[in-house]
């Protein structure tokens, strides 16, 4: 019989699927990974980004973000805006260049790239000679391109024709060299173009042997030659248009005069900032005039070899301060922001220095006392130290969302109180709905408060759980301050530290309440502690309460990773979240799953060898299960010991083998079996049938990890409070949870006993755990329903429990745990599920309907709903490249259906697969072609070139004050 459906029901379903999912990637959060090149428009204030995998980012006023994606897979070597125009051009690594603009469509600017453009040389021509090696747009709005060969080429833009007739070639430079200079030899490729920023039709080239020359365009020949006879590195052309500043390869630079002689050669004045030492080279310098004082003097480089040759240093003179910035990253590129208007006759005044290092951007406030750092609300380095765990809360309370805002307030008094310098272009994003908190754990055991609520991953508040152990960390070490009387005079900036105190520290899980204020942070070495959050700062001794996974079961020897030695003397914890319990597991294995319940002020936790249970309200161990088999040797060695024995090893082999073959031979039937299978196919080639299955063998008990604990839920069903527990090897562990009355919660103790387990047939990891209430909803959170945020669960129907193992989704009855239902995974795409996690959609056409459904990430990449509690698929939708493995297992899931995942160390990539949670960049940048300022009698109106008026800026300084490689990662 052929199935009949029921049609109109399928498109009506249809229908409100469209409402409910949708699948975008929407904003990449963090600092891109390997930048190559750096960019600013002072006309339109946007800085820009260009990285090793050709992608460029462009950033304005916080949440003002684009991006753009070159087709070729190479390098973006140089990043150049037009002057005054919303176009920029980037050079590749392939000696392409490509331009890029930015569009208004449907009153929001996208970036679009619009034409690209290879030098071709004459026939025959080495590559040398369009090899370009240095770009300067003009205020003309043409190209100059100088290359490794020399010559120097004039581009119309945006049209990248050719101005042939322009062009300067190494000839016409060789031939107007003074003889003095010596033998007519190769200068060397073109290593700098500077315009006369008083006339603009003089520009500067300056040559790799240390020649500089003035070329007049107009009159197509040389005005003036500076005999430079040191690597040249760069140039710098003062405001005056009279003085020239050259930098060199032997760390010293020099002062030349634009006149009307000739030539010059010898410069006006030389000098090796750090001494007569051999010395690296200043690969960059820049002096800017102040309209009372001395000038400021930035240079990167020029460090002593022998002593300091390590350093990544950016040095700012000015009268008698002189500080060396030291990073810890190589600098890729600087620049200085000016108050006032780039086109008027004096700039501004410099106001901040912005650096570009590889793993960070860095801004300095020059106009500040002592030259402090300014917080970035965009660009913030998530990979500090290497992330190995996130957590995502929706919805925060305001008082808590305030609470931790003024402990990051009480942290950052190091920092700049300027608002952010860099505010092109217009946010026009709708406010965030609701307040959210992303958590990262980190390996050097600290964990980071992120405001996700919006399009910035902006960072809020440090906890540090380093002080509860005794580490090898000097606390009077002040990174940030140079010895007294130093030379060079170093200061530490960034916030980049890649090492780690000890590795045992490392935050493998989080869990917070955002109803209580407790938070869970559970470690690598077994450690978890509980906090709660205290304005005040406190003195207090943190309990320890040492675990024993295994029971005292003999025969098992640990060689693993010993656990952290706790500090026993009272610590002071700033105010913030502070440790007052402690769980020390043994062995002390890396905490693989932890769950909270702040109403109930109990704590679960596991790892490769069991689990356990613990009231942090009475600091004392409830139950303990030991789920570890014998075989698991691994799981006894520790994360030292990382091979089988070959002889189990082989023992598996041949049981696989055998196994195999057993199968083989149990569905080979006879071939009459088959040719009637064949004929009934034909028969009934018009039905519909089920899609072919794929065979499941089931592990082996003998498999490692077994016992490892994979999840942990605390449910408050119909039955009783229960505490269910999910294995490595597919078994299911409930206990039944006995709560003394309130009145009696501190004497009398909390109670645990086993109620029932499941055994999966596969022995599938069981990877999620939720029970389903009358309705089929999900049971609210603790003290959700208590704060008014979520209707009571349907006590008087029976409730479900859902099993998400790696191969499918199954659904039991309680209390009597049957199987009702399931939903193959493995069995129909070869796919395993590796993250999962409940959410509620919402209609975007209907604002009061919603259907929660369940999120799953497989190990193919794919993003899966499945309806609850009907387990149907309702969408799939492919994310991550399946051969991105460390990022499918940093996906984390949000209660409304986004996600987060590391597309690099330093990056997440956001996507949402709800069609009413969107949260996506919507800027406009518009800019005036006048270099002229617009007059205007309503000074509270933002400028037409994009940028913030002064009474804007004072608006977003309120904002702000109010806002306030390798990848470890857990599985």
């Amino acid at each position: 019989m052929k199935r009949f459906r029921r049609h109109g029901h399928d498109s009506q379903r249809d229908k409100l699927k469209q409402e409910l999912f949708q699948f975008n990637k929407t904003v990449e959060h963090g600092f891109p990974h390997q930048p190559s090149a750096l960019g600013y428009s002072p006309s339109l204030d946007l800085l820009a980004i260009g990285t090793r995998s050709g992608a460029i980012k462009l950033y304005g006023a916080p949440g003002v973000e684009f991006m753009g994606l070159h087709d070729e897979n190479a390098a973006v070597t140089q990043v150049h805006f037009l002057p005054n125009e919303l176009e920029l051009v980037t050079l590749l690594d392939d000696n392409s260049l490509h331009m890029w603009t930015l569009r208004a469509h449907n009153s929001v600017s996208e970036l679009l790239e619009v034409g690209r453009f290879t030098l071709t040389g004459p026939p025959g021509a080495p590559p040398s000679v369009t090899r370009v090696t240095s770009v300067l747009a003009l205020s003309s709005g043409e190209l100059l391109l100088g290359t490794e060969g020399g010559h120097v080429f004039v581009v119309e833009v945006p049209g990248f024709r050719e101005l042939e007739e322009r062009n300067i070639s190494v000839e016409d430079i060789q031939k107007r060299i003074p003889e003095e200079y010596g033998p007519r030899r190769n200068l060397e490729c073109v290593e700098a173009l500077q315009e006369n920023p008083r006339n603009p039709q003089q520009v500067l080239i300056g040559y790799g042997r240390g020649l500089m020359v003035l070329w007049d365009l107009q009159k197509k020949c040389a005005v003036q030659h500076f005999l430079g006879t040191q690597q040249l590195e760069s140039v710098w052309w003062m405001e005056d248009g009279i003085t020239i500043i050259s930098s060199h390869s032997d760390g010293s630079y020099c002062h030349w005069s634009v006149s009307e002689e000739d030539v010059q050669s010898q410069p006006n004045k030389q000098e090796t900032p750090y001494g007569s030492f051999p010395c690296k080279a200043i690969s960059k310098i820049l002096q800017l005039p102040t309209k009372q004082g001395p000038p400021y003097l930035i240079f990167s480089g020029g460090m002593p070899r022998a002593s300091y040759g390590d350093r990544h240093c950016i040095s700012v003179i000015h009268s008698k301060t002189h500080i060396a910035l030291d990073f810890t990253s190589r600098i890729i590129d600087f620049f200085v922001i000016r108050e006032g208007k780039p086109w008027s006759t004096f700039p501004g005044e410099p106001s901040a220095l912005v650096v570009l290092v590889e793993e960070e951007l860095v801004v300095v406030d020059l106009q500040s006392e002592g030259w402090p750092v300014i917080q970035t609300p965009y660009l913030v380095p998530l990979h500090c130290s290497a992330i190995t765990c996130s957590h995502h809360v929706s919805s925060i309370p305001l008082k808590l969302w305030e609470r931790v805002l003024a402990t990051g307030e009480l942290q950052n008094t190091h920092y700049s109180r300027k608002p952010w310098p860099i505010n092109g272009g217009k946010n026009l994003a709708p406010d965030p709905p609701q307040r959210d908190l992303l958590l990262t754990g980190h390996e050097d055991g600290t964990v980071r408060f992120w405001d996700a609520s919006g399009v910035c991953l902006y960072p809020m508040y440090k906890l540090s759980t380093a002080g509860v152990f005794h580490t090898d960390a000097d606390p009077n070490d002040n990174m940030n301050q140079g010895a007294e009387g130093e030379w060079p005079p170093f200061r530490k900036v960034g916030c980049f530290d890649p090492y780690s105190d000890d590795p045992r520290l490392g935050v493998q899980k989080i869990h917070l309440c955002k109803y209580s204020g407790y938070l869970t942070v559970a470690g690598t070495a077994g450690q978890v502690l509980v906090m709660e959050l205290n304005d005040e700062a406190a003195e207090q001794t943190v309990e320890a309460t040492v675990v024993d996974l295994l029971q005292g079961q003999e025969g098992f020897r640990w060689k693993g990773q010993a656990r952290l030695d706790v500090r026993h003397e009272p610590v002071t914890f700033p105010p913030g979240f502070q440790p007052f319990a402690l769980v020390q597991c043994l062995p002390p294995a890396v905490v693989t799953a932890i769950a909270l319940h702040s109403e109930w002020k109990l704590v679960a936790f596991g790892t490769s060898h069991g689990f356990g249970l613990y009231d942090y309200q009475q600091r004392t161990n409830i139950m303990v299960r030991c789920t570890l088999n014998p075989s698991d040797q691994l799981a006894l060695e520790g994360p030292l010991s990382r091979v089988k024995s070959i002889k189990k090893s082989l023992r598996q082999s041949f049981r696989r083998i055998r196994r195999s073959r057993v199968s083989m031979r149990k569905h080979h039937g006879p071939p009459r079996c088959q040719i009637n299978a064949r004929l009934d196919a034909e028969n009934l080639q018009d039905m519909e049938l089920a899609p072919v299955q794929r065979k499941i063998e089931a592990r082996s008990s003998d498999d490692s990890f077994t016992g490892l604990v994979r999840t942990l839920y605390f449910a408050d069903s119909f039955i009783t409070p229960s505490l269910w527990a999910g294995t490595n090897g597919g078994a299911v562990f409930a206990y039944v949870i006995r709560l003394p009355p309130v009145e009696r919660r501190m004497e009398d103790k909390v109670t645990a006993h086993p109620a029932k387990e499941i055994q999966l047939m596969h022995r599938a990891p069981v990877v999620g755990l939720a029970i389903l209430d009358g309705r089929g909803a999900p049971l609210p959170e603790p003290l959700e329903v208590a704060h008014d945020l979520a209707r009571s669960p349907d006590m008087l129907g029976s409730h479900h429990l859902l099993v998400v193992s790696e191969e499918q989704i199954k659904l039991f009855t309680l209390p009597k745990v049957s199987a009702k239902t399931k939903l193959k995974l493995t069995a129909t795409d070869g796919s395993r599920v590796r993250r999962v996690g409940v959410a509620s959609f919402g209609s975007s056409r209907v604002e009061d309907y919603s259907e929660s459904g369940l999120v799953v990430l497989t190990n193919l990449g794919d993003l899966h709903v499945v309806s609850l509690p009907a387990i149907k698929m309702q969408v799939h939708y492919p994310c991550i490249r399946r051969e991105d493995v460390s990022g499918i297992a940093s996906c984390v899931f949000t209660k409304h259906g986004q996600g987060f995942y590391l597309i690099s160390p330093s990056e997440f990539e956001r996507f949402s697969l709800s069609a009413r949670c969107l949260v996506e960049p919507r800027s406009l940048v518009e800019s005036s072609n006048s270099k002229a300022p617009i007059s205007t009698s309503n000074t509270n109106q933002t400028q037409q070139d994009g940028r913030l008026t002064e009474d804007s800026r004072s608006v977003w300084s309120c904002l702000t004050k109010r806002h306030g490689c390798s990848l470890q990662l857990s599985f």
